[in-house]
């Protein structure tokens, strides 16, 4: 938040192939579900692809609009 302002709105996501919204300035942790374990990057259990970049920790990157997120298998 800004300024004490309320967030409004959404922001969009794609979460392997499927669109998901989510408030602005959730982590990409708090979408996916089972993901958010420690909240402090140290167990990389969250470890997720964001737009082609490797070794992202989901728990500690705040969602941007339009970011494609492929979780690992």
């Amino acid at each position: 938040m800004k300024d004490g302002a309320a967030v409004t709105g959404t922001v969009q996501v794609t979460v392997d192939g499927r669109a998901v919204h989510a408030r602005p300035g959730q982590t990409i942790g708090a979408v996916l579900p089972g993901v958010l374990f420690c909240g402090i990057g140290v167990c990389f259990a969250c470890v997720v692809v964001v737009n082609g970049i490797q070794d992202v920790r989901a728990c500690q990157r705040v969602l941007a609009e339009g970011d494609e997120i492929r979780t690992r298998p």
